[in-house]
């Protein structure tokens, strides 16, 4: 520790900070600077973060209120705090992450190093062949909802470090400057988009949620990613008790189960003529409903699983209609697969893991977007749109690798 200063923050943790903060990229803050124009003066901005961090004079500039569409139609509120604060938030995150990770409970899986929502999707899939019954929660407005004092007591449980108090207090009273230039001042809440604020979002519903559980109802196994989550219930009754005892304990913590998407759903086979309520739920971009499935024996059956939801099958189409492709006649068939290749992969890589034909509809919405651009490109394909599409099954023929999704979509087609 530096003598001259009040705390032990080392130039190697600020650094070591700014490196992942690089990694991860982002925009600009309320002070308009991004990553390269902090890279321009890098080891004075620096120097001077780790100055005023180990002195205690580090004060948190406003957060950037963001609103962020979502696929409902209605936004998302994110809060983007300035490159400097960004990297100041690492550094303390560096520090109690691996203090909090020893504790946080193995069903905990949002945010968390070496955890990953394939492995939330997994486990649920699993219990959901065990348990016929299943209680969907969603907290409503969870990030802005937080109590900072019910935070800050789960804070100080895990460490004494006085700066890391102090900053994480500062952190959760920055007010958040709106689109029109006003600070809104905060009571409650940890804007998302911060980088401190998942770690304690997961704190806090470590002790309201995941410990409780442990200690009230032990018996009924669950699977949380940050503050959406599924609950394994035996029967019916013990669904619907469930909801409403923890509707009384999220409100003893200040928060609120959402009215419309926290529902009792049946997760077994079903037969129609039978009064089931809701038969399908869904969780992270995944819908869990009855599926005819193959059997490793290759028997047919029907089973209980994920597949991509119509949500989010919705919003790549509305991501790909967003491309345009049939406004860029000037581009070649390579270079679309060059510009787009990439995002194609991330959607095969995350919704291809379960159930992955149910991925047809999207590739075919896909292929069609191109048969559009080859007709505007190539006049003799104007008006005959089966030729264009026999024109793009050749091309898949001979170069099947040339779109990330054509292997998967066309499959024997490939061979003639």
């Amino acid at each position: 520790m530096n003598p001259a200063k009040s705390f032990p923050i080392t130039k190697h943790q600020v650094w070591e900070a700014y490196k992942r903060v690089k990694a991860n990229r982002g925009g600009a803050g309320v002070d308009a600077q991004t990553l390269g124009k902090f890279d321009q003066d890098l080891g004075n901005n620096l120097y001077k973060l780790w100055n005023r961090m180990a002195s205690g004079s580090y004060q948190p500039p406003p957060v950037k209120r963001v609103e962020i569409p979502k696929a409902n139609g209605g936004t998302r509120p994110l809060g983007i705090p300035t490159v400097t604060d960004r990297i100041a938030q690492t550094v303390v995150k560096q520090v109690l992450e691996p203090k909090l990770e020893k504790h946080f409970h193995p069903d905990s899986y949002g945010y968390r190093p070496g955890r990953s929502a394939h492995q939330a999707l997994s486990m649920t899939r699993k219990r959901c062949w065990t348990y016929n019954w299943v209680l969907e929660f969603d907290i409503k407005g969870y990030f802005d909802n937080i109590d900072h004092d019910l935070l800050m007591r789960a804070v100080r449980k895990h460490t004494q470090e006085k700066w890391v108090l102090l900053y994480i207090e500062r952190w959760l009273k920055t007010p958040v400057q709106m689109a029109d230039g006003t600070l809104q001042p905060r009571d409650r809440g940890t804007p998302q988009g911060g980088v401190a604020s998942p770690l304690l979002a997961n704190l806090f519903l470590h002790y309201a949620f995941d410990m409780w559980m442990q200690r009230h109802c032990p018996e009924f196994p669950f699977e949380r990613y940050a503050d959406d989550g599924v609950i394994h219930c035996r029967s019916r009754e013990q669904a619907e008790r469930l909801k409403q005892v923890l509707q009384e304990r999220f409100a003893v913590c200040g928060l609120e189960l959402h009215p419309l998407k926290t529902r009792v759903v049946y997760c077994k086979n079903y037969r129609c003529k039978e009064d089931y309520p809701d038969v399908s739920f869904d969780f992270l971009g995944f819908t869990f409903r009855p599926r005819g499935a193959k059997s490793k024996e290759g028997g047919l059956f029907t089973g209980f699983v994920p597949a991509i939801s119509n949500k989010a099958a919705k919003a790549i189409r509305q991501e790909i209609r967003g491309w345009a492709l049939q406004k860029k006649s000037d581009k070649s068939l390579h270079d679309l697969a060059r510009m787009f290749n990439a995002v194609i992969r991330g959607w095969i890589a995350y919704y291809g893991v379960f159930y992955r034909s149910a991925l047809n509809p999207v590739w075919r919405h896909l292929n069609r977007k191109l048969v559009l651009w080859a007709a505007r490109k190539f006049k003799h394909f104007r008006g005959h749109r089966q030729r264009a599409e026999n024109w793009l099954l050749g091309i898949a023929r001979s170069q099947p690798d040339l779109f990330a999704h054509w292997r998967l979509f066309y499959g024997m087609k490939l061979t003639g």
